[in-house]
């Protein structure tokens, strides 16, 4: 996982970050990999790193990413 140490996130963040990181999961055919859990994570943190507080654009951002990012 990339290095996220210095970010630092309200509990109310980190509550969105996670209904995002659910829904992003629940959306993904079963088995979901750990491989595409770690990267839909990463892409919520960064992109509530750069601001974004909506759980919808965050899950889409989430799964837009895992679809284009290399195999």
């Amino acid at each position: 996982m990339r290095d996220f140490s210095n970010a630092s996130f309200p509990p109310e963040t980190i509550s969105l970050m996670k209904i995002a990181l659910d829904a992003a999961i629940a959306a993904l055919p079963e088995p979901v990999s750990t491989s595409h859990v770690q990267a839909i994570a990463e892409s919520i943190l960064r992109s509530a790193k750069e601001g974004e507080r909506d759980p919808s654009s965050l899950q889409r951002m989430a799964l837009l990413e895992l679809q284009i990012a290399p195999r």
